[in-house]
């Protein structure tokens, strides 16, 4: 009787990763950054007056500011929690304004009145922070346009 040896094949280790599942991850996650990127829009919209001024100097970079909008009608809005995008009362308004001055006392505090908002209404919403506790109450605008000379 012969005697077969059998023969083990051994395998080599393989110095090659597998890719592709990474990729795939990528698109996947590529996707859902490109999906809600748009939901990411802080507040409600509203139209800014321009003016050519210069920048507001941030204490801290780091720092999130407060943002109050005034949109057309006169309603209030604060760019807090998970409902953004509805009105508030005065009373709400002063108390989420203290609350957040509270936790971070030099929270800025910025103001986005619509252009076609009575100035009152303006006046009212920086009252009603500076009542809740903020030093000072900055207003967003818009640049203007640069304007173009046909000479």
């Amino acid at each position: 009787m012969a005697v077969h040896k059998s023969i083990r094949q051994r395998r080599k280790p393989m110095g090659e990763i597998n890719v592709v599942p990474y990729i795939d991850v990528m698109l996947v996650l590529l996707i859902i950054f490109m999906v809600t990127a748009p939901m990411l829009t802080q507040g409600v919209k509203v139209n800014l007056p321009q003016a050519d001024a210069e920048a507001v100097e941030m204490p801290d970079e780091n720092t999130e500011p407060l943002v109050v909008s005034v949109d057309a009608e006169g309603n209030f809005y604060v760019a807090i929690g998970d409902r953004q995008d509805e009105p508030i009362e005065t009373r709400e308004l002063m108390a989420k304004t203290a609350a957040v001055l509270r936790r971070n006392p030099q929270t800025p505090v910025m103001v986005r009145g619509d252009n076609a908002v009575n100035y009152g209404y303006v006046v009212t919403a920086m009252a009603l922070l500076q009542k809740a506790g903020a030093p000072t109450v900055g207003l967003i605008t818009q640049q203007p346009d640069p304007v173009v000379n046909d000479e």
